[in-house]
C-alpha cells in the first residue's frame, strides 16, 4: 500500500492505493462504491487478470484516503485522474462498482466496466419523499441534531465533508454522460440489487452505442461471488478492443 498527497481545489487529499503486478503492461484502474474500500475490490480481483497491472484506490474520504472538503462526483474523478497522472497509469481500463461507475465514466476509459453503477436516477417512494420532507421542516425549526433519524444508512456516521458530499452525489442523473462515452462498456449487475435496481443497468446499456449487458445471480455485491468470471469477461472485452 501507499499514498500520495494529490493537490485540488487549495486542499489536500491523501489517497491510499495498491497496485498487483506492477510489471505488467496494461492498466486496470478499480474503484470501489459508496461507503466501501479498495481492500473489498481487490478480494474479489486481484488474483485474476494477471496479464493487467491493477491499480486499486480508495477513493478521498474512505478507507486510508483523507477528504477535507464537500467534494462532486467531479472532483472525485480529477482527484483520481491526478492519481493516475502521478503513476503514469493509462485509461486502458477502469472498474466502478456502483458510485465508482460514475467516477470510472467521467474518466472516459477504452473499456469502461461498470458494476450495479450508480448514475440512474430512480424516483423515491411515497415513504422516503415524507422522510425527506418531514427533515426538512424540521431543519428549518432548528432540529439539525436529528439528522441520524432520517438520513439514509449509508450517510449515519459520516463527517460534515463526506455528508455534504453524499449529498451532492446521491440523486444524480448521468443519462446524458452516458450517452456520450465513446468506448467500449461491460455492465455487469445483480438481479437481486436492491441499492442500483436491475432496470438502472438497462437504461444504461440502451445509452451506451458499444455496450454489452451480463446480469448475475445476486444482490449489489454480486461481483464478489463471480470475480473470476466477471474477470474473463473484462479480458474478453479488451482484446476485442484491440481487434480494432
Amino acid at each position: 500500500m501507499a499514498i500520495k498527497s494529490i493537490q485540488h481545489k487549495q486542499h489536500t487529499f491523501d489517497i491510499s492505493y495498491e497496485i498487483v503486478n506492477p510489471e505488467a503492461k496494461v492498466d486496470i484502474i478499480v474503484l470501489h462504491g459508496w461507503g466501501s474500500n479498495k481492500e473489498l475490490m481487490k478480494q474479489s480481483f486481484s488474483k485474476e487478470m494477471s496479464g493487467f497491472r491493477h491499480i486499486y484506490i480508495d477513493l478521498p474520504g474512505f478507507g486510508k484516503s483523507t477528504c477535507s472538503m464537500a467534494l462532486t462526483t467531479a472532483d472525485v474523478a480529477r482527484i483520481v485522474e491526478l492519481l493516475m497522472i502521478h503513476m503514469n497509469a493509462s485509461k486502458d481500463i477502469i472498474v466502478g462498482h456502483s458510485f465508482g461507475g460514475k467516477v470510472a465514466l467521467l474518466l472516459e476509459p477504452k473499456v469502461l466496466v461498470l458494476l450495479s453503477s450508480a448514475g440512474i436516477y430512480v424516483t423515491k417512494s411515497l415513504k422516503i419523499q415524507a422522510k425527506i420532507l418531514l427533515f426538512k421542516a424540521l431543519k428549518n425549526l432548528g432540529f439539525t441534531k436529528l439528522r441520524e433519524l432520517f438520513v439514509a444508512e449509508d450517510a449515519k456516521k459520516l463527517s460534515e465533508h463526506m455528508y455534504q458530499t453524499f449529498k451532492n452525489v446521491v440523486d444524480e442523473d448521468y443519462s446524458d454522460e452516458f450517452s456520450k462515452y465513446e468506448g467500449k462498456a461491460l455492465v455487469c449487475w445483480g438481479k437481486e440489487d436492491t441499492a442500483t435496481p436491475l432496470s438502472s443497468g438497462e437504461k444504461i446499456v440502451s445509452l451506451i452505442k458499444d455496450s454489452e449487458f451480463v446480469p448475475y445471480d445476486g444482490d449489489h455485491y454480486f461481483f464478489m461471488k463471480y470475480g473470476n468470471d466477471v474477470s474473463q469477461r473484462i479480458e474478453k472485452t479488451f482484446l476485442e478492443t484491440l481487434g480494432h
